[in-house]
Formats: structure tokens, sequence, C-alpha cells
């Protein structure tokens, strides 16, 4: 069974959601005090952290930032805000979905089985990667090595990375990116693959390996392999 932690501090929705979760078989946990959601969520230790971006004492972004530095958990905002910022900050923040207030549950739930299948089923994906450009591949890890540095990815972006290297020197359309990622791409966006992976090559630039993801304007992406 999942554990998830639900952020949300409308007492209503929450037993909305949390017994609609439940009937999916989700353990769902609440938060008691605001104030004080990371430590909560370390003695949660969900699986998945769906998060309300509107909260008393510090907003959805400043828990997102503070759970990022010590996880690498997969998180999904719920807003019923509806700049397109707020979309672009979750994903800046290392977000791995966003769901827009009100919403369908059928729309929920499909967001989260998409997310706990792409993070938690790696061991599924055939491809083993070992070294790219001199870098060291850890896809159990989430890392990137070179000449001792390291730089830690998402699990969307670390996806994403294997994907592009799994067919190097070809180009991988957005849709092709977009279906593995999502599984159905009516619930994204495109500008959510857009800062996903503008957010990997800005990662990858910190050791110098960003230039080697090449954008094909109106096409994809591509990933150059040795020798190029």
């Amino acid at each position: 069974m999942f554990k998830l932690l639900l952020i949300e501090d409308d007492a209503t929705l929450f037993s909305e959601i949390q017994d609609r979760l439940q009937q999916w078989s989700y353990a769902v946990h609440g938060i008691q005090d605001f104030g004080n959601v990371l430590q909560e969520f370390t003695t949660v230790k969900p699986d998945l952290v769906i998060i309300d971006i509107q909260l008393p004492k510090f907003d959805g972004f400043h828990w997102c930032r503070m759970i990022r530095s010590h996880s690498n958990v997969p998180i999904l905002f719920l807003s019923s805000r509806d700049h397109p910022t707020d979309m672009v900050m979750s994903m800046q923040l290392g977000a791995d979905d966003f769901v827009q207030k009100p919403f369908h549950f059928d729309v929920l739930i499909a967001k989260i089985q998409a997310v706990l299948r792409r993070v938690y089923n790696y061991s599924s994906d055939a491809i083993t990667l070992k070294t790219w450009f001199g870098a060291a591949i850890d896809s159990d890890k989430n890392t990137v090595t070179l000449n001792g540095e390291v730089i830690e990815l998402t699990k969307n972006e670390m996806f994403i990375l294997k994907k592009l290297l799994q067919h190097k020197n070809k180009i991988v359309t957005r849709d092709e990116l977009i279906k593995s990622l999502w599984d159905d791409e009516r619930f994204v966006s495109d500008n959510t693959l857009t800062v996903n992976v503008n957010r990997l090559r800005k990662k990858l630039d910190e050791l110098k390996l960003g230039r080697y993801i090449e954008t094909k304007t109106g096409q994809g992406y591509m990933a150059a392999g040795e020798g190029q």
C-alpha cells in the first residue's frame, strides 16, 4: 500500500480526497501543524506528497523547497490559482505534476497512478547506462558524476535523460516523451515537458554536459553520443 501525504488545510476537501483515495487502497496522511510540515513529512515517510499552494503560515512552494532539500519523493501540486506561473514555479522547484482545482477525481487518480508508476517501476526499464561523455549515470541513486562532482536529478529528470540516451544521436519527439512520462498526454501541458528538460539541462551544465542535450525546434530533443 502506497503512503500519501496530503498537505491540504481545507478540512472538507481533505476528507473528501482522503475518502476517495482510501477507496483505491492508498494510505492517506494529513498535517497536524502547518508550521512544522517538514517534521511531519519526515515522520510519515510518504511515497508521494500532494500539496496545496495556498496554506497557513508558509505556502506550498516553501514546503516543496524544504522537502526537495531532503528527498526526491514525488510531489504533486493542487491549486485553485490559475496563473501559468504557478505551474512553471512548481516544476522549477522539482514537482512532478500539477492539478488545477476544481478537478475531476478521475484526473487526480490518473495523475497519481502515472507518477507512482514512473517513479517506482524503474526496474522495468530495459536499458542499463554506465557512462556518457565520461560521466557515470546511476539511475538507482538518480545521480550523474563526472570528475568527482555529483549532481542529483529528480525521477522525471533521470527518466528523460535515460530516454534520450537510449536513442543517442536520434531525435526523441516531444509527443513520445510526454506519452512515456505521463502515460496520457491529455492530462499534461506541453509547457510541463519544456520546464523539465530545461531543468535537466541546467543541472547538466554544472558538469558541462548540458550542451549535449540539443533542442530540435518543432520536433523534440536529441542527446549527442561520444565522438560528436
